[in-house]
Parts: structure tokens; sequence; C-alpha cells
């Protein structure tokens, strides 16, 4: 059994993705790591920093930055479909620059690799979320954000990333195109199992002046305008509202918690700014869904979109 690990990647360092952490945290589990890699900014130091870690496991497929061939952020999945095109693993497994695996998890997901090689019904490896917000002590997992995601997938030729690479569809014919990304008609969802294992997701830990510089970038990539939509320091709002994380984080991100310097621009208590749109955890409707669901349902998803079909949910052996 081989399992092949792929992402893309641009600008990462000048926007504070944590991208080395993200490589390493899986690169012992994988037999190589494909990496579609787009020159971006001068000042960004990206490729430096993935040669730095001098692995022949990685793989390099320079990419061109094509926002206005593929539009509404499908671009992320055709960059994310062209290095899967380069892996030769049983399993591949994808994860996005701004995604850290904590290495408990790394012997449960080859096992669980094992365990579905020659069971062909399984398509897909399906995750838990953990996604950060302001700072490394607050996190969510419930309502508003997506609490599962599928990130590893068989390698067939019919599985392709869907929609902003979020997630997968499979696709009875394909032509990259953002209409082809953004179709539900020829496709379907993957059958999976769901391991009990987490993605950690850092996309919303960055200073506040590179969070607005991330988001505006993301929203001129979608629409094709140059109007920056977000104010030049980023709001995260009072992070009281947001559940405190009482875990640990991954072995390899320890040097970017120490390097948090941040915390004098975050609010801890009080209300939101009235004077800017409020984010979805913020919104009445929002706040009472979560409150129900961590608290009567036991997790449990009111509603809530879910691209896959969950066939079972993996089970360890005991050892």
């Amino acid at each position: 059994m081989t399992i092949s690990g792929y992402t893309f990647v641009r600008n990462a360092v000048k926007l504070a993705y944590p991208l080395r952490e993200s490589i390493l945290s899986i690169l012992d589990l994988v037999d190589e790591y494909v990496i579609a890699w787009c020159p971006g900014d001068t000042d960004d130091d990206t490729l430096a920093v993935i040669q730095s870690l001098d692995s022949p496991k990685i793989k390099l497929v320079e990419a061109a930055w094509e926002p206005e061939k593929y539009r509404q952020n499908t671009l992320y999945a055709y960059l994310s479909d062209l290095a899967k095109e380069h892996c030769r693993g049983d399993w591949l497994f994808y994860l996005q620059v701004d995604e850290v695996v904590h290495e408990k998890y790394l012997s449960l997901i080859a096992q669980a690799c094992q365990h579905y090689l020659k069971r062909p019904q399984i398509e897909g490896l399906l995750f838990n979320y953990r996604h950060f917000w302001g700072d490394y002590e607050h996190c969510f997992n419930h309502h508003g954000w997506y609490p599962r995601e599928i990130r590893i997938i068989r390698n067939l030729p019919q599985i392709h990333s869907w929609r902003d690479a979020q997630s997968f569809r499979y696709y009875r014919d394909f032509e990259p195109s953002t209409a082809a990304y953004l179709q539900k008609a020829g496709t379907r969802k993957l059958r999976v199992a769901l391991l009990p294992a987490e993605i950690y997701h850092y996309g919303w830990v960055r200073p506040p002046h590179i969070m607005s510089d991330k988001q505006n970038r993301m929203s001129r990539t979608s629409s094709g305008h140059n109007k920056d939509i977000y104010a030049a320091q980023f709001d995260y709002g009072p992070l009281n509202r947001v559940p405190h994380f009482k875990g640990t984080h991954p072995a390899v991100m320890q040097e970017r918690l120490a390097a948090f310097n941040w915390r004098d621009q975050l609010q801890y208590s009080g209300h939101p700014d009235p004077g800017r749109p409020p984010h979805k955890h913020e919104k009445l409707k929002y706040r009472l869904r979560s409150w129900l669901e961590l608290n009567l349902l036991g997790g449990r998803e009111l509603g809530g979109f879910r691209n896959y079909q969950l066939v079972e949910k993996y089970r360890p052996a005991v050892r």
C-alpha cells in the first residue's frame, strides 16, 4: 500500500500559512508529497521554505495562476487536481496548507488506509474538523463551520476536487472548467468512512492585517474585481463567544505557537462592533443552533450540507 500527500500553494509565507507545519505533519506517513506551486509575489519565500525541507519525497509541479480562466474560486480545485494527476499512491491525502494533522492520529490513519484498501466501496476517508479562530486557544467544531470533510481519496481518475477545493465529487465525464467544478449534474457524492481523527484548520489564525490581506485576495480571485472589501485590520470580534480549546496542538506547530504576537490586537470580551457586518457565528440563529447541537444533540449538526455519503464509522483495532 502506498499513500501520496498532495496540495497546492501560492504566497504561503507572505500570507502566514503554516505551510512547513502542514507538510511535516504527514510527511512521515506518505510515500511522496506532490505540491502544485504557483509563483507568487516577488517578496514571498514559499519556494525557499519547501526547498528547505530537503526531502526526496517532495515533488514540485510548477503551475500557472489563472483566476480569469477558473472563476469563483474554482482555480483552487483546478490546482488541487493538477497536483493529484502527478500522484502515484493507492490513497491520496489532500491537505490544504492551512491544515495540520496531530501526530497522535498518524498510526490510526495508516491503519484505516490498510483496512479499506481492498474494500472499493469506500472511496474516501472522512475527518472531523477543528477550526481555530483568532488565536490558538479558540476554535469551532459546530454549526456554521463544516464539522467534517473528506481528506483521503482513492487514486481514481473520476474523483475531482469540487467547487473551491474544500471537497470532492465523482464525475462520470470531466473536462476542467469553472462550470465543471461547480456542477452537481453528472456527479455524485463519494462513499466514505468516518475516522475518529481530526484536521486542525488554522486558516483563521493570522495577525489581523495579514488576515485582511488574505481575505481581500481571495475575494478578488473569486469575483474578478480589484476592490478590497475588508478593512486594513481584520476584526475577529469578541473571542469569549468562541469555544475555548482545551487540547494540545500538533508538535510541528510549537514554534509557530511560540511566535504568536498579536494578542494585544484581539478582543477577548465585550460585544461585536456594530459598525461591521456580523460574522456568521455571531448571528443569533447560528448561536441558537450551535447551543442546541453542543448541549442537547451531542454535537450532531442540525441540517447542514454534507458532500459525502457516510457508509460507516471506522473502529480501529485494539493493540
